[in-house]
Order: structure tokens, then sequence, then C-alpha cells
């Protein structure tokens, strides 16, 4: 990430209208009836818990899939030995409920999970939609929940449940492969809905003529980039959910190594009063409320 962000000029930094997602929001981008989104293999997310004891203990958790599997994996702290991998495919005769038990810097760790009534958006993407839960705990005070079942289950224990620590999501890494056409939904903050990015790519990269790229959010234009082998790398910024969202691309390896390179784009939150453009290094660095990134890494041809 180091390459993408030092190519990036403050001067080329550009704040879209308050009252819409961009200067072209009344663009939007239509999709074709026959164009078929590339495929989702993984989503990695860093989440980052801080106990009742101010402890802060970092949490990743990457769903994948294949043509041969489909899973979860999660790793407490840096320390990639601390870690299991669950099974989350339902037409393979595995265990879909259970529990684990780890042990991290002298404090017992948790983690329950049930994947018997998920349900996914699209039969490609490797994390589930709904129907499921996965809690974490550290010592018996609630670390970190994923899934709506997580959330009813604490509604209906409301104060009789387990203490609960302050958990947030850092980043997310996903990783596409397939044709030009990348589609995901993101929420940029908590308060915030969740809202639609579709990347496209038209043009032939091999003759690199007439190549474009768009990006739109809720099916409106933010960026249109044209003769896209000269502009491979940029910048803009939005408003979105009362949020500055800093939006950066690099799309170099499309032209130059595209039977194993990805194009690299990067929304990533920031406060009003940050003056200046990130590298990804330093987020966990920062004690900032507000930041997100979501990084999205899209193949140029199947792999």
């Amino acid at each position: 990430m180091i390459d993408l962000s030092s190519c990036l000029s403050e001067s080329a930094i550009q704040i879209s209208d308050r009252t819409s997602c961009s200067k072209n929001s009344n663009v939007s981008c239509m999709i074709s009836p026959n164009s078929t989104p590339s495929t989702q293999n993984t989503v990695t997310c860093l989440y980052r818990t801080i106990l009742s004891t101010r402890k802060k203990i970092l949490i990743t958790v990457t769903w994948s899939k294949n043509s041969l599997s489909q899973g979860l994996s999660i790793t407490i702290g840096e320390d990639p030995s601390i870690s299991f991998k669950v099974n989350t495919n339902p037409r393979l005769f595995r265990k879909l409920k259970g529990s684990k038990s780890l042990e991290f810097q002298g404090c017992k760790v948790e983690v329950f999970w049930d994947f018997s009534s998920a349900r996914y958006r699209s039969v490609h993407e490797p994390e589930p939609d709904d129907g499921y839960y996965i809690f974490i705990t550290f010592d018996s005070e609630l670390g970190m929940f994923l899934g709506d079942k997580a959330r009813e289950t604490l509604q209906k224990q409301e104060k009789s449940g387990p203490r609960m620590a302050k958990f947030s999501l850092i980043t997310r890494h996903e990783h596409f492969s397939g044709n030009s056409h990348y589609q995901t939904r993101a929420k940029f903050c908590e308060t915030g809905a969740a809202h639609d990015i579709l990347i496209r790519r038209s043009g032939e990269l091999e003759g690199r003529k007439n190549s474009e790229l768009s990006v739109s959010i809720d099916k409106k234009t933010v960026i249109r980039v044209r003769s896209l082998q000269w502009n491979f790398r940029g910048n803009q910024t939005i408003f979105l959910d009362g949020l500055l969202v800093d939006l950066m691309w690099n799309v170099h390896d499309w032209f130059c190594n595209p039977d194993s390179g990805h194009g690299v784009f990067m929304f990533r939150t920031r406060s009003g009063r940050d003056s200046r453009l990130w590298m990804e290094e330093k987020i966990l660095h920062k004690d900032e409320k507000e930041e997100f990134s979501l990084m999205i890494f899209a193949a140029c041809k199947n792999m």
C-alpha cells in the first residue's frame, strides 16, 4: 500500500457536493442484463476489541470459498498460531454448530458459532448474509459478536447478558477474480446504511485503447476514468453518510501484470481535520473513532 498512497498528490483530492455522492451523481450506472459479477474468493475483516481492562486485542476473521472448500478462519492477536478454522459448507457432512477454547496471553478465549441456518446472498459468496452467529469471549467477557442471530440473542438477554467489550471493524479486504464487473456492499459507519458499490472496467486492456473505469455507489457514478492506461492511479474524495471518504485506485497490474496481478481499490473514511491521505500500515496506531477502510483486490482474469 505504500506505492498506492505515495503516488497520490494532495492537490488531486476533490470534495464532492455534500448533497450527493459526487458531481456525477445524476449519472446512473447502468448494468447490462448479460453482465455477470466477478467471483468473490475471500473476505478478510480485522476487528479491534477493547476489553473492560482497557486491553486492546486484534481479531482477524477470514471467509473463503473455492471449488473445493468453503470455510472460516479466526485469528486472535497477531500470532497466526493462535487461530482455528471452521468448515461452513452446508453440503458437506460437517458439524456447523460448535465451540472452541483457546489461550491468549493468559486469557481464556472461547468461540461459539452456528451456521446451520446460514443464508447467502449469492451461491458464490463466502460470507453468509444472515441466519448465523459467532460469539467470542475473553475470560467470560463478550469481546465480539457477528451475525443477526447474535444480535437477537443479546436483545433477549437484555441486562442479564455477559459483560460486553467495545469492538469495531477496522479494515475489510475483498478479493475477486473473473471478469471486469466487481460488486459488493459496505457500511462506512455504524449508524450508516449499507451501500451498493460497483466497479466496472470497459474497453480492451491488451490494445490499451479506449479503456475506461467507473465506480458507482448506490447506482450513482462517483468517478469515471477515461484513457485508463494513462490514469491507472488516482484518487477522489467523496462525502457519504456525513463522512469524508477517500477513494483511491491503482490498476497498474491490469496492464503490466494481467495474468497474476490485481487492481487495488481503497475506500477509507477520515475526519475533516485530516489533511493528508494515509498509508494503511499506520491504521492500528491511530485512535480515531470513525476510521474504516475497505480494500478491493480485483483480478483482471480468472485465476
